[in-house]
């Protein structure tokens, strides 16, 4: 991990600095004094614009500095890390730093005698940290854990001359029992009491077996492990009362619906409340307090005063970029050279000419980048056909001067991978609600105010619960008042997941007095759609803008459950439903996102999808072009982590750079 960040001047001001570990000021001093002044280490090492890669590192105590500089502004960027670990990324981080600080700040540094900057750099030194932190894998961690096995002495379970001698007053006992072809590490045990059984072994002494694929383990194992703190006195109780309890017990029997039988007298509700309000409030007050969230790390305010969010670090990116492009720009001003050049290629291309392409030229490539989509997580139905089109596309087309086929296959891709992503239809969510709960009154036949309804559908486990609430959040962010519907009636805990989440929802509402949210609940095994019907008329009684609905995962090839979505969208009549999907899955997506989209009936369809856990694959972001190309839905939201503003919209040509890279 990085230890420390700074960013000072030739002179030894500090203008911004970020520390993960107390380091002595030394170091930073003997970097400036030795390097830079007297020249007593690494000579010939100067103020310049070189990359961090072309300074040599310099290394003091057990710390690795590694720096670049500006040199017309007289700037020096340092990291300092533990020489054990090899940062692979930090000559990126360091660049990257630099380019950044100086597009945000070059007019203030340009001012004379300037000591002071006010900067608030801080959300652009942790977004660059953490993208490539993660992009760098875990190479510091393995690094420091092999250097520590290697200085880690092996441990040994016979005596030897180093023992301590035992304390006064005890004597050793000896281990008389016959070894096994396993030997262990552990000390011998002390005697246990006489009361308690000595053939029980202590849990640290129990060898079980790997645990199956729900971890349960072997019988005698967890026989073991659940009477090791159990004492032989209380054992006769034990086993009364599991007696009991197995005479008593029952199998719980479920109909083809997913609902219990009628017969079943055993209550499946257990989110009703207790009838102590006063001990639920004191729980509920005890409760560690929700971390407060700033609005400008995850959106912004336009000049109409909504709040809209980002773009997944289009910010830093775009600065990125047009550093990257203006020393491009820079390097290729060449003059005369460069006018000769673009004279000889022109010439060329009038006497050869471009290639013109066949089949066969386009047959060995595009299988390469059919592989290369596939390994993008895109699914393989639609790397095929989206290489089909490509390659219809080119056949026929010539290629400029100097221009490889990969180059001309890979321009057409991106250009296609464009068009498939980019929405054909409005996306403006905000416009959309505010004109249903508040028409306008220049239009003589706009309907009446009422609630805007969105639903969230999805397979089990993708996350619908979450993105709901950071939806909510958003929502929250521009003072809507937010009824959220708790419609997944068969989940066990769905119900108070969700009333965990109105309650986090409300407090950080009332903190920023920012809109209003409530939970509407009718507990389990109640039927889904006319828990909805309910929620949205409740809403319109009360004023609320906008129904979130919560429903239940359902397998997408499982016909009874897909089917009671034509009641669900009937009764609940919402104005948007949005599909959640993993950016995880695969060749699956395909099937999911055409079976959810068929659900409704031929006369509605999903509005948009909602891709979560987009922060866990990197660059295998192929699940978005994957549902896009299989039903022409838009992706709408990316979830990008586990708080509530970790909510992004997408970013085109963020994705498509991914998806060629």
């Amino acid at each position: 991990m990085l230890d420390s960040f700074e960013i000072l001047t030739t002179s030894g001001v500090v203008l911004w600095s970020r520390s993960y570990a107390p380091i002595s000021p030394a170091l930073i001093n003997g970097l400036i004094r030795n390097v830079f002044i007297e020249e007593k280490v690494l000579p010939g090492a100067s103020i310049g614009d070189e990359s961090a890669t072309k300074n040599p590192a310099y290394k003091k105590e057990k710390y690795t500095l590694k720096w670049t500089s500006v040199k017309d502004l007289g700037l020096i960027f340092v990291a300092v890390y533990q020489s054990l670990l090899h940062l692979s990324w930090i000559d990126k981080l360091l660049d990257n730093i630099r380019t950044i600080f100086v597009d945000l700040y070059h007019d203030q540094l340009k001012k004379p005698h300037t000591s002071v900057v006010e900067c608030d750099f801080d959300a652009y030194f942790d977004q660059q940290l953490r993208e490539l932190e993660g992009s760098g894998g875990n190479e510091d961690q393995k690094a420091l854990k092999s250097a520590q096995d290697e200085f880690t002495p092996p441990s040994t379970s016979d005596a030897s001359a180093d023992e301590p001698p035992p304390l006064p007053g005890l004597v050793k006992v000896q281990n008389k029992l016959p070894t096994s072809g396993a030997t262990s590490t552990d000390a011998t045990p002390i005697p246990t009491p006489d009361n308690s059984r000595p053939t029980t072994p202590l849990p640290n002494h129990i060898l079980s077996a790997k645990s199956g694929p729900k971890g349960t383990g072997s019988r005698r194992a967890r026989k073991a492990a659940a009477s090791a703190n159990i004492s032989s006195g209380d054992e006769a109780s034990r086993r009364k009362g599991n007696s009991a309890k197995t005479a008593s017990k029952r199998m719980r029997k479920w109909d083809a619906n997913g609902f219990a039988d009628e017969g079943d007298e055993v209550p499946l509700d257990y989110s009703a409340a207790s009838g102590d309000n006063d001990a639920g409030d004191a729980a509920v007050a005890r409760l560690a307090e929700v971390d407060s969230i700033d609005p400008a790390s995850f959106g912004s305010r336009t000049e109409k005063g909504q709040f809209v969010l980002k773009d997944l670090d289009d910010e830093v990116h775009s600065i990125l970029k047009g550093a990257s492009v203006k020393k491009s720009q820079s390097r290729s001003s060449g003059g005369v050279v460069e006018s000769s050049l673009g004279a000889i290629s022109g010439l060329f291309r009038n006497v050869v000419g471009g290639k013109i392409l066949t089949k066969e030229d386009l047959s060995k490539p595009m299988k390469g980048m059919e592989e290369h989509l596939v390994k993008k997580n895109v699914a393989q139905e639609a790397a095929v056909r989206l290489c089909e089109s490509v390659e219809r596309e080119l056949i026929g087309v010539k290629t400029g001067s100097f221009e490889s086929i990969d180059s001309t296959i890979r321009t057409a891709m991106t250009s296609s991978l464009r068009k498939i992503l980019t929405p054909t239809t409005s996306l403006d969510l905000l416009h959309s609600i505010s004109s249903i709960t508040h028409p306008s009154s220049l239009n003589p036949l706009a309907a009446k105010p009422r609630p805007y309804v969105i639903s969230i559908v999805g397979v089990n486990g993708v996350g619908k619960s979450t993105n709901l609430s950071k939806l909510a959040f958003f929502l929250l962010q521009n003072n809507f008042s937010l009824l959220i519907a708790a419609c997944d009636t068969f989940r066990s805990g769905a119900v108070e997941q969700l009333r965990v989440h109105a309650r986090n929802l409300k407090e950080l509402a009332s903190r920023e007095a920012k809109g209003r949210v409530e939970l509407y609940e009718k507990g389990y095994a109640k039927d889904a759609a006319h828990v909805a019907r309910d929620a949205v008329a409740y809403a319109a009684a009360n004023a609320f803008d906008v129904v979130l609905i919560d429903t239940a995962g359902r397998r997408h090839n499982d016909r009874n459950l897909m089917s009671s979505l034509k009641d669900f969208e009937r009764l609940a009549r919402p104005d948007k439903i949005f599909m959640v999907g993993e950016a995880l899955v695969g060749s699956d997506s395909v099937a999911q996102a055409q079976n959810f989209n068929a659900a409704f009936g031929g006369q509605r369809g999903l509005d948009g999808f909602i891709i979560s856990k987009c922060d866990t694959v990197g660059d295998m972001v192929g699940s978005l072009v994957s549902m896009v190309h299989a039903t022409g839905i838009p992706v709408v939201f990316l979830g990008v982590g586990q708080h509530y503003g970790d909510l992004r919209t997408l970013n085109v040509q963020w994705a498509t750079g991914l998806l060629m890279s």
